[in-house]
């Protein structure tokens, strides 16, 4: 199940563009989303998961590309100013390059790249869950990993503070009686 998505068919340029978009944005979506190696991570898994779910449906059995795709799409909709250069030929900013790549696919192809518009969808779907639903939402983030995960890449982390802990400082700071008051 894993070695789906390190095939990228058959060497050609759009294999050289999908192994290096996979690794560029892949390396930029991780250092610049400012979170733990466990969201990134959980990302990798909820992709490669979802790829392998909807791969039977559109006949697909290798999902290098479609995961590269995700990627792209992600680090495209964060990145919104980013202007970008297609071969030096085509100035656009980063939420048209998942568009541009399925149009250089087509034409390289002459077919709908279904496995770019698969990547498309499954990293819509997480973008929406991680950037746009949690303000509208009170902060909720549905897709975000349990702690179980976080803990395999973060360990223990300190317990964190209670309200009684916070009301223990102030009394402390407070002076002696109220110190020894709390004590009892």
């Amino acid at each position: 199940m894993l070695t789906t998505f390190l095939y990228f068919g058959p060497f050609s340029l759009d294999l050289l563009f999908h192994v290096y978009f996979l690794q560029r944005y892949a390396r930029l979506l991780e250092e610049s989303s400012g979170r733990s190696p466990a969201h990134f991570s959980w990302l990798l898994v909820y992709s490669m998961a979802f790829l392998l779910m909807l791969s039977p449906m559109v006949s697909m059995p290798f999902l290098g590309h479609p995961l590269s795709s995700t990627l792209v799409y992600i680090w495209s909709r964060r990145n919104p100013e980013t202007r970008l250069s297609f071969l030096g030929l085509l100035i656009f900013t980063a939420p048209y390059l998942p568009w541009v790549l399925m149009g250089f696919s087509l034409v390289m192809h002459g077919t709908v790249p279904k496995d770019e518009i698969m990547g498309v969808v499954i990293g819509h779907i997480w973008y929406f869950f991680t950037d746009v639903y949690p303000p509208m939402h009170n902060g909720s983030r549905p897709l975000d990993p349990p702690m179980w995960w976080r803990r395999l890449f973060e360990g223990r982390q300190q317990r964190e503070e209670t309200a009684g802990d916070v009301n223990n400082d102030f009394a402390v700071a407070g002076g002696p009686e109220l110190a020894h008051a709390d004590m009892r």
